[in-house]
Formats: C-alpha cells, structure tokens, sequence
C-alpha cells in the first residue's frame, strides 16, 4: 500500500541521518516501547526524561529493552543551570524570575524543548498524554520561530494508493490573515518536498478560480498567493482555486488554462480551520485517505505533537518524520 510505502521511505531516510529525538513523556509505556523501536531499528537515537530507576523498572515489566536509549533526569542534569539561565534570559521580557525559570525548565517537556534549542537533539515528540497546548509552549516559549515565519499551523500527509497531498492548514489557526495564509503555504509547500521527495505545486484553495466569484473571503486567498510570490518566488503556486481546478488535469485546463499548478496540484491550502478540518475528514472518511499528522511547522526546529490517542506506530513514525525535517 502507498501509505506503508511512504513511511517506510521516511524510515529509511531517516536511519541515513542518524538525528536524535527527545521523547520526554517516559510516564507512558507507549513511549518506552516506541524508544526501543526506534533504537532498535536504527531510525534515530532517542532520549527520554525522568527517573532512570523508575523507567527501567517500568520497562522490565514491560519486557522493552532500553539499550541505546539515553535517559536524563532534569533536576538532576549538569544541563540544568545552563537551561535555567538560557531560558530566564529568552522569557525575561514577560518579568519571569530566575527561580521560576528553573522551575519552569525542569518540566520535562520544557527540559525537552531546551535539549533541542540547545543543539543536544535535533527534534522532538510529545503529546501521549500532555495536551496540545502545553506541547505547543514548550515549543514555542524555547525554541520560537525562524525569521519570516509569523505562524505556527500545521500539515498532514494525506496519503492516497496514486498519489500523496499535503493539507494545510487544519488543525491549529482557525482564521489566518493573508499574511499567516502565505506563511502557511511556504512551510506546508517546503515540508512536503523534504517528506516526499516531490516539487510541491501549491494551490492556494477558495470557492472560486480565477475570479470566477468575488467576495472578501477569495480577496483573502488571492492576497495571500502574492505575498507567496513575493517571499517565496521559487514555489510554483497559484490562487484562487477550486478543489477541482486544482487537482483533476482536465478541469483545471478548462478553469485556468494559463496555471502551472492547476490540475497537478499536491499541496492543498485550505483558507481557514474550518475548510481544511472539514476536507481532511472527508478525504479520510469518505476518500480512504491515509492521515498522517497533524505535523506541526513554523518553528525553528521540529517539535511535534501527538494525538493523546497515538498508538506506539504513530509515535515511531512522527519521531522518523522529525529526523528527516531536521537540520
């Protein structure tokens, strides 16, 4: 099956890069079990956090073998002073206190997080049992956004038996601006080649194509695919798109002779939450789409959150999708 065929590509690119990923939430057998897969199969090195004694004696009575998983215990890591000074020195501004700081990073989401600011991991992969929004500032309180990015959304692979899409955003901003929407595209667009291996060709999607309707929710979406040509001129996108426009060729000559995009279109943007949840369950439900994701983006380095129902695959594969997205 396709969807077995990507994640297996991703593996093995990713076994190439020998990166290393944080799974902080050792609380959970899942993770244990997904550190010695990983480790097992040489996809990345991993490091958990927590107490060495209780983890392995959890992971004895789980019959997991650790080997070659390093295990850091925060309050008790040399790493400490330095991540409480380094992040005092990042969150200053909001009036946090030193004593605070410490308190803050000896979380092990947010110990996690600096591991990977730091340079002492190259990614990481939590939300087993930490909800969304505390993965989420974790993440974006240690490791922020790179320059030119104004937004943190996401993707999913949307993996079909032909073909395989990228849909963004839906699953994180709700209603983004013109200028979130082209942040959204360009990092959704730049994902999807480092995944696949595939040009992207972006559309940007409305209810209309080509002027086709006029309405400020299209001027949206039309502002949106300037602003990509602007900051992104390499990317092959075009918008305002139809879903069908965009990716059945014989429709999309009809609708927009002159795109290069339309008809082959493999990165979807939709233009708000609502749209792009919708279409992604559609696809999933009613399409037998494979969903992988939702892959967070927009941060300087990969940190990802899982479903809380994720089984230890889903965290194997995320963790495997970070080692190929990381520097």
């Amino acid at each position: 099956m396709a969807d077995l065929e990507l994640i297996n590509q991703i593996k093995e690119n990713a076994k190439k890069r020998k990166k290393t990923i944080v799974l902080p939430e050792s609380n959970d057998d899942r993770v244990l079990k997904a550190a010695a897969k990983l480790v097992g199969e040489k996809v990345a090195s991993v490091i958990t956090l927590g107490n060495e004694d209780e983890i392995r004696t959890r992971a004895k009575a789980l019959d997991v073998d650790l080997t070659g998983v390093r295990i850091i215990e925060p309050l008790k890591s040399d790493k400490l002073s330095d991540f409480t000074n380094v992040f005092y020195n990042l969150r200053k501004h909001k009036g946090i206190s030193i004593e605070q700081a410490r308190k803050v990073v000896s979380n092990n989401l947010f110990f996690g997080a600096m591991l990977v600011n730091e340079g002492m991991a190259d990614g990481f992969v939590a939300g087993s049992t930490a909800s969304t929004a505390d993965v989420l500032r974790a993440a974006i309180q240690c490791v922020g956004m790179p320059e030119g990015i104004s937004i943190v959304s996401s993707f999913f692979l949307m993996i079909f038996p032909e073909r395989v899409f990228s849909f963004g955003d839906c699953a994180v901003v709700p209603n983004p601006d013109a200028n979130q929407l082209a942040d959204i595209a360009i990092s959704t667009a730049r994902n999807h080649e480092k995944l696949t291996g595939e040009e992207p060709f972006v559309a940007m999607l409305s209810f209309s194509t080509k002027g086709s309707a006029k309405h400020e929710l299209v001027d949206k979406v039309t502002e949106a695919t300037e602003i990509v040509r602007k900051k992104a001129p390499e990317l092959k996108i075009d918008g305002e798109l139809q879903f069908d426009a965009a990716i059945v060729d014989s429709i999309g000559k009809k609708k927009a002779p002159e795109s290069q995009v339309a008809g082959r279109a493999n990165v979807l943007i939709f233009p708000d939450l609502q749209a792009g949840n919708i279409g992604y369950k559609i696809a999933q439900r009613l399409g037998n789409a494979e969903a992988v994701g939702p892959v967070v983006q927009g941060l300087k380095k990969p940190l990802f959150d899982l479903s809380r129902g994720c089984s230890v695959d889903d965290i194997v594969n995320t963790s495997a999708i970070a080692a190929l997205m990381a520097d």
